[in-house]
């Protein structure tokens, strides 16, 4: 069983007990906060950046565990970030769905929900939490699936990022009507990152669809070179979790 799959197995059982503790529908007939426009932030002149609140990750291990979300989204937000990215999966990552609520409360970006979102229940749950955006793995949904959670998300106002790693995946996402398509470079398999496939894979997206590469992106010239090769936006995480002033460290790979 890879850590994907381990994954998977370990969110399905963890929703059915958040679903006992709260039923979706009083997830669903709750107040939800209003939505910050994140497909906007990303389309500003310029490359932007996503920055990443991560705890910890199956590959890494510990990165900042005792991180506070609020406190990180300031960093970010005065480093020059366009959104911040919550990580909320709590075994692997050391996530939690309240991390949106601090982390929006802190700052006046969009905030994008990042989890593994296999269920309905997830999208109601990261709106209710403030989320104005979420990602969805093209890998692990069907493209009926996908095509379903890209409109649930929508008629709640929330941008939907659908994460591809194939040919296969970009086919299912632009079939299922994503407009905002984030190129993994890690694995979600094996672990493994490689910022090639970006480079590859950005060739088959149509040009009227926004493109973010994720994961692996440590230096100025990687940014440079994904600016170059016409991305929107990139997905920073790991590299600004590991630095003791994220707010610099995200200045300094910028590519203003």
């Amino acid at each position: 069983m890879t850590t994907l799959d381990k994954i998977i197995a370990h969110k399905k059982i963890e929703i059915e007990h958040r679903r006992r503790s709260i039923p979706l529908a009083e997830l669903q007939s709750g107040s939800y906060p209003k939505c910050r426009d994140f497909t906007a932030a990303l389309g500003k002149k310029g490359l932007s950046v996503i920055a990443e609140i991560k705890r910890r990750s199956p590959s890494a291990g510990a990165i900042n565990h005792w991180a506070d979300p609020a406190y990180i989204a300031r960093q970010y937000e005065s480093g020059g970030a366009r959104a911040i990215s919550v990580l909320t999966d709590w075994k692997f990552f050391g996530g939690k769905v309240a991390d949106i609520i601090k982390a929006k409360r802190a700052v006046r970006l969009p905030v994008l929900c990042k989890d593994f979102i296999v269920d309905e229940y997830q999208i109601f749950e990261s709106r209710l939490a403030g989320a104005d955006a979420i990602i969805l793995i093209a890998r692990i949904l069907e493209a009926r699936t996908l095509a379903r959670f890209i409109a649930l998300a929508g008629g709640m106002r929330m941008a939907c990022l659908v994460e591809v790693r194939n040919r296969q995946d970009i086919d299912k996402a632009l079939t299922s009507g994503a407009e905002i398509i984030g190129i993994n470079n890690r694995d979600l398999r094996t672990m493994r990152v490689d910022l090639a496939v970006s480079l590859k894979l950005k060739k088959l997206i149509p040009a009227d669809r926004m493109t973010v590469s994720e994961s692996g992106i440590s230096s100025r010239r990687e940014v440079r070179l994904l600016a170059d090769a016409g991305f929107d936006a990139v997905l920073i995480g790991e590299t600004l979790m590991k630095s003791l002033n994220p707010a610099k460290r995200l200045k300094g790979l910028r590519d203003d």
